[in-house]
């Protein structure tokens, strides 16, 4: 049942951090899909939320004082994260909240978390409307445009591919991506024979797959999650559709290689972690999760890590101020992390380079980073 909350102006104004210096532990809130079709992700994600409390506890917290997590299986549904989001502000008195979900659970709650002046970050969610429910609202990940646009540099730029099959998983995610990649097409000379689109559900996809060998393109631009994208990805090369095919950090899991087998070979996605990096930050990471999880890492995993440490290091600079400095702390993050090095623009958008990674030998491997300042700028707006 979902708590009926009201916020006075007095409430708005108060501080959620004030409590600190009287508290055992400064609570985060994370919603999070740990049951039903997302649970995969969920499950990454919340490992990869927990590594960096515990790195971060284990480095002396905030001031002597431990964060921990208030977690909520949200389902990725926006009827879970409503009430969810009201009680970690109302009952757990969140100094901040993370999502680590899709779009329309994250959606739902970010409306919450600014009507309450609470800062929320988004790890990976990429719908355009997160962070535009206000100045509290902050995202780690590309916006969906971003990385559709990146897509389009990687496959008529890099590729040299110039006919384009566009298949797209109908929902935010989906349409976000097709949308960039759409709009920057022509800038690369691209020509978008069709485009096809499938709903979430979809496991089985012979009338597209056979529409698209018939288009006979040059490449496909397909987006979806692991789940979805591991039976299409077969599916296409058991049809003989042995073109290029790239997709988005909806593949990056270890998964999509265990449900696509050999036909994952040379898939190629845009994301934002990169497995071969020499970054500190992210040989540290990637050593460190599969050491917890005892499984290969992901995006998500990376994403969430990222978030909670971005939340941390605010934490430290903000102490024992109000929720506007924590706020403040935020957008000012200039910090190296297992995604890259993270800092936002003035709606709370993420800005860095785009990891572009293969599939060789059942594993995820560089392929190229995709740098283009002006093609990958966020909306400010």
């Amino acid at each position: 049942m979902a708590l009926k909350t009201t916020f006075t102006g007095l409430a708005l104004g108060l501080s959620m951090i004030a409590g600190i210096a009287h508290a055992d532990n400064i609570k985060i809130g994370f919603n999070v899909p740990l049951t039903g079709f997302a649970a995969a992700d969920g499950k990454s994600a919340l490992n990869g939320a927990e590594l960096a409390v515990e790195q971060v506890n284990s480095a002396g917290g905030i001031n002597g004082h431990n964060i921990e997590l208030a977690v909520y299986d949200d389902q990725a549904s926006p009827k879970e994260a409503v009430p969810i989001a009201q009680k970690l502000i109302e009952k757990d008195k969140v100094v901040a909240g993370i999502s680590g979900s899709y779009s329309g659970a994250t959606r739902a709650s970010a409306g919450i978390y600014q009507e309450a002046k609470i800062p929320y970050v988004s790890a990976f969610a990429i719908h355009p409307d997160i962070t535009r429910a206000g100045d509290y609202i902050f995202r780690t990940a590309f916006v969906g445009e971003v990385q559709g646009r990146a897509g389009a540099k990687l496959i008529g730029e890099m590729l040299g591919k110039k006919r384009v099959a566009i298949i797209t998983l109908k929902n935010d995610f989906g349409k976000s991506l097709a949308a960039g990649f759409k709009e920057a097409a022509s800038k690369f000379g691209i020509e978008i024979v069709s485009e096809y689109e499938y709903s979430i559900k979809d496991r089985q996809f012979g009338p597209i797959v056979s529409k698209v060998k018939s288009d006979k393109p040059d490449a496909i631009y397909a987006s979806g999650y692991f789940f979805t994208a591991g039976p299409l990805v077969s599916q296409l090369r058991s049809a003989g559709v042995d073109v290029p095919i790239i997709g988005q950090e909806g593949y990056d899991s270890q998964k999509f290689i265990e449900i696509a087998g050999a036909a994952s070979d040379g898939i190629i996605i845009t994301t934002s972690l990169d497995r071969d990096s020499k970054s500190a930050e992210t040989m540290a990471f990637i050593s460190a999760y599969e050491k917890k999880a005892g499984q290969k890492t992901d995006m998500v995993a990376a994403s969430a890590h990222t978030a909670v440490h971005v939340i941390a290091a605010a934490l430290k600079n903000a102490s024992g101020m109000d929720a506007s400095a924590l706020r403040a702390a935020i957008a000012a993050t200039n910090l190296p992390a297992s995604i890259g090095t993270i800092s936002f623009n003035a709606l709370g958008e993420v800005q860095k380079d785009v990891q572009v990674q293969v599939v060789k030998d059942g594993n995820w491997h560089h392929h190229s980073v995709i740098s283009d300042a002006d093609l990958l700028a966020p909306p400010n707006e």
